[in-house]
């Protein structure tokens, strides 16, 4: 009993020193993103568990990957309003961004499917053709991310000092497309999951609390790399304001809804972002 906090431990320690060496190299030479880390940590981890347990998988599952992942891919090749910075320094065109992000996806998801066979935190109904829970999650997660999107951006407007200038309103559609789908699988799906298999026998009854909190918390800080090289206490206060306003909102939907409901709230927040130019 006395040892039942030894994995947590251990994980939210692993995470810290992640977050310091990264921090720390940075300001002594290149170094990669901590979005790009945790971007290869979790498919690597995804990829593992995809070989010991892939044959879980359904037809269903393998096919719902693959869509995501070609999704993906596509808007990747034609993105104009998301540009993302160069994957480890030296990937940086669309095409060779489609492919790591497409590939990535994928693998992710699957990694995912298998954790959601074994009792996962996150629900897939894609991968079910259950098109009702899919069409209920994401109006849900569109109604409920509509005004903090909003917020968003007269939030960005009144940070970044310059007015709103409209965008193309496809491109912004299908641009958010990247963000909304491509990090929620990552971290919503993928890594929520891998961490609940690591906490789930020694706290099981609050694996899926804890793991989805710390899933929710790496992907919201991995947003202020620079920050927490110019000013570590105010990345981290800034990005607990953030995270419970912007990342309690997905986990919540995504654990109760599914993982569709929080794509639809991550989704209309980057459109929105997109289409007012920032």
């Amino acid at each position: 009993m006395k040892h039942k906090y030894t994995v947590l431990i251990l994980l939210i320690t692993a995470v810290g020193m992640i977050f310091i060496t990264r921090a720390w190299l940075a300001v002594h030479t290149a170094a990669p993103r901590t979005f790009e880390i945790f971007d290869i940590l979790t498919v690597v981890s995804a990829v593992i568990l995809l070989l010991k347990g892939g044959r879980s998988l359904r037809w269903g599952d393998w096919a719902a990957a693959l869509v995501l992942g070609a999704v993906v891919t596509a808007g990747m090749l034609f993105a104009t309003l998301f540009s993302p910075y160069p994957f480890l320094g030296f990937i940086k065109s669309n095409a060779e961004q489609a492919v790591i992000r497409g590939t990535f996806t994928t693998l992710a998801a699957l990694g995912g499917l298998v954790v959601m066979r074994r009792g996962g935190p996150v629900q897939f109904h894609a991968a079910a053709g259950n098109w009702r829970a899919i069409s209920k999650g994401i109006l849900l997660g569109l109604v409920i991310g509509l005004p903090l999107a909003v917020l968003n951006v007269f939030a960005l407007k009144f940070t970044q000092g310059h007015p709103i200038q409209w965008q193309s309103p496809g491109a912004a559609l299908l641009d958010a497309l990247q963000p909304g789908i491509g990090e929620e699988v990552i971290y919503r799906f993928a890594l929520w999951g891998l961490l609940w298999l690591m906490l789930r026998k020694s706290l099981p009854e609050k694996a899926h609390g804890i793991s989805g909190l710390l899933a929710m918390l790496i992907h919201n800080y991995s947003h202020f790399d620079d920050l927490f090289i110019q000013s570590p206490l105010t990345a981290l206060g800034l990005g607990a304001v953030l995270a419970l306003v912007w990342g309690l909102p997905p986990l919540l939907l995504a654990r109760r809804r599914g993982l569709e409901s929080a794509i639809g709230f991550h989704w209309i927040q980057d459109a929105a972002r997109f289409l007012a130019g920032y």
